[in-house]
């Protein structure tokens, strides 16, 4: 039997996964900063507080790499860079949910709807706190009240998992039990 009241899940680095090789790839042969210019809070903060939309990030970071036909192309491979489910992670999460609620909370953008939908997940979990949605991202602590708020329960009754420990931490500090998520055995080890 499960310990908790609900399973809280980030999405990215969770259940979803990119190819960090391909990514790696881009950038090397462009000669460009892509990891680093995408993800720079300047540029990623107003897509993923839902101020943006993915369209206008990817312009953001083609401006900052410099504008040109080759940053527009390799800011073009970069996103469209294919992404993958965990099936592991997805079966673990499954099984969680036949006794509790399964949240997904993630740090998004206005397209996590239709790349759910790819991956055959629209009707996966019994809710997801986007914070493209709700307007608050990780780590701020009314993200994960939401998140608990739509499971039917009290923070202190949830399981959080997520790959960055920052987010953990901020769940901990809400009384959360986290898991810091580096491999499918560190869920396994909670929900067995």
């Amino acid at each position: 039997m499960i310990p908790f009241d609900a399973v809280l899940t980030d999405f990215d680095g969770v259940l979803r996964h990119f190819d960090h090789a391909a990514q790696a790839d881009i950038e090397a042969r462009y000669g460009l900063p892509l990891m680093k210019t995408a993800f720079a809070p300047e540029l990623i903060t107003p897509p993923t507080l839902g101020q943006a939309t993915e369209r206008q990030w990817t312009e953001s970071i083609i401006a900052a790499l410099g504008g040109d036909e080759r940053a527009r192309q390799a800011v073009a491979e970069f996103t469209a860079i294919g992404f993958w489910v965990d099936e592991e992670v997805r079966a673990l999460l499954a099984e969680a949910q036949r006794h509790v609620p399964v949240v997904i909370v993630t740090n998004a953008m206005d397209t996590l709807e239709e790349h759910m939908e790819l991956l055959g997940l629209t009707y996966f979990a019994d809710a997801v706190v986007s914070s493209a949605r709700v307007g608050v991202a990780k780590p701020d602590p009314r993200i994960y009240e939401i998140a608990a708020e739509r499971a039917g329960a009290v923070p202190g009754r949830c399981l959080f998992v997520d790959d960055r420990l920052p987010n953990v931490e901020a769940a901990r500090a809400l009384g959360m039990t986290g898991v810091h998520f580096r491999s499918v055995q560190d869920l396994a080890a909670v929900l067995g």
